[in-house]
């Protein structure tokens, strides 16, 4: 039976966070400047409040944030004459937003100073982060499904903003092992009102099979991802026509291509958890005729390509930005490809307790670093990659569910490591980021090392997975 969602978590922070959000909201109609991170998870929790604040008859204004250090976003408040909602980034910066003369609104899932024991803020600052109520922010809630959650406390109309809740998800890779805890209940509810329709399917996305496998990024397949010649001798030799639509293959076709393709992730040395996304049961989004993971990647490459704003437009409706979301998807799609290829080709560099790579593909880098973790590498140890910026270098760093269950906890390490360096760093422990001086990068190694290696002593140690 669907329900309100005032009762899914018992902490009284729960009810309290967000009925301040509302209150706040409701008692300033009029121009907000929504500010989110650029990336998948950012844009769809800005299209989820895009959406509901058109609802409700407000102007907005909406601004991706792509820098993530202080300076930035003091810039982004300095000039706002107004009130301001800010998705997924600015649990570390309250300050700011307590000196701002206008309403603030902070719907963060990030670890912030002094977590799960925010700052008093005065009345006209409210902050929502599932922290505080006891819920993951890594892996049970991240900014997307918050902010879908957020929206149907101002309007139960607003639980169709399902599509970009599950969006961001899984831009997040919070759908990796399955939904858990809040993220499961509200799918749930989604479920229940046919917003979303679950299906069980290989999962590869394209036209025909051999494109589909040949552009296959989540999973890579070693030997098969970006080569095309390889894939038509391999579908060759289980005799399925590579020019089959995905659609059109028999149950016993689907049933053989599954078990080789698994069996080739197992003998790749892939994680039980990353060989099961291959089966994984998926969603549906009967409005837009799509799978949520397609979705997904559509808005997520928007971002990577410097047009997060198609992103949101693409949840407004407007059909030239889905159709350009579509050319970012296949240019994305191509960089990361050529970036996983480079690993797969050339390895990466080592150091006793991490790995670490350069990408010339900046705004891709993070996203070909988790994808390598998942993929390529030795499980044992997370990877680092570093993309020049002008002075500066940008860090990405990534580890997996299962190195955080060990002791990993990246996001200290990369503000540890980072501040060592005189540079900025923080995000969440599997998955975090840092902005350092170009000529910091092996000081910063040298201590994200030591202190990852204290963190995985006894993983380190011994000899298994």
């Amino acid at each position: 039976m669907a329900s309100g969602p005032e009762r899914f978590v018992a902490q009284a922070a729960y009810s309290s966070e967000f009925a301040r959000a509302r209150e706040l909201l409701l008692a300033h109609p009029g121009r907000w400047r929504i500010v989110y991170h650029y990336d998948g998870d950012g844009i769809a929790s800005a299209s989820a409040l895009v959406r509901a604040l058109r609802r409700l008859g407000y102007g907005v204004q909406a601004t991706p944030l792509v820098g993530v250090e202080r300076p930035t976003m003091a810039k982004i408040v300095e000039a706002t004459a107004g009130p301001l909602l800010v998705a997924d980034t600015g649990a570390s910066w309250l300050d700011l937003f307590a000196a701002h003369p206008h309403p603030v609104i902070v719907l963060d899932h990030h670890r912030y100073p002094a977590s799960p024991a925010p700052a008093d803020l005065p009345r006209h600052v409210a902050f929502v982060n599932p922290l505080d109520w006891g819920v993951d922010g890594m892996s049970e809630l991240c900014a997307s499904t918050l902010c879908w959650l957020y929206t149907v406390f101002l309007d139960p109309r607003n639980w169709d903003n399902a599509p970009w809740g599950l969006s961001g998800a899984i831009a997040d890779r919070q759908h990796q092992g399955g939904y858990r805890g809040l993220n499961a209940r509200l799918l749930e509810e989604a479920a229940a009102r046919s917003l979303i329709q679950r299906h069980r399917r290989i999962a590869l996305f394209g036209a025909r099979l051999a494109e589909a496998i040949e552009r296959s990024i989540d999973p890579y397949f070693r030997g098969l991802s970006g080569r095309p010649d390889e894939v038509r001798a391999f579908l060759a030799g289980l005799t399925i026509d590579p020019l089959t639509p995905l659609d059109r293959l028999d149950r016993a076709e689907e049933q053989r291509l599954t078990a080789v393709l698994l069996n080739r992730l197992v003998q790749q040395k892939v994680r039980p958890e990353f060989c099961e996304l291959l089966t994984q049961d998926g969603w549906t989004i009967p409005a837009l005729g799509m799978d949520a993971q397609e979705l997904s990647n559509l808005q997520n490459a928007a971002g990577r390509a410097g047009e997060p704003s198609v992103g949101v437009a693409l949840a407004l409706g407007d059909p030239a930005a889905r159709e350009r979301a579509r050319e970012h998807e296949a240019a994305w799609r191509t960089g990361i490809l050529t970036g996983l290829r480079r690993i797969e080709d050339g390895g990466v560099n080592s150091r006793a307790a991490l790995q670490w790579f350069e990408s010339p593909e900046t705004t891709l880098a993070g996203t070909q670093a988790g994808l390598a973790m998942n993929y390529l590498l030795d499980p044992r140890r997370p990877v680092f990659v570093f993309s020049r910026e002008g002075e500066v270098l940008k860090v990405s760093a990534r580890g997996t569910l299962w190195l955080v269950g060990q002791g990993l906890d990246l996001a200290t390490v990369c503000r540890e490591a980072a501040d060592r360096v005189h540079g900025e760093g923080g995000g969440h422990p599997v998955a975090s980021g840092a902005t350092i001086p170009g000529a910091g990068r092996d000081l910063f190694l040298e201590e994200a090392d030591r202190r990852i290696g204290a963190q995985l002593a006894a993983l380190l140690a011994g000899d298994g997975r």
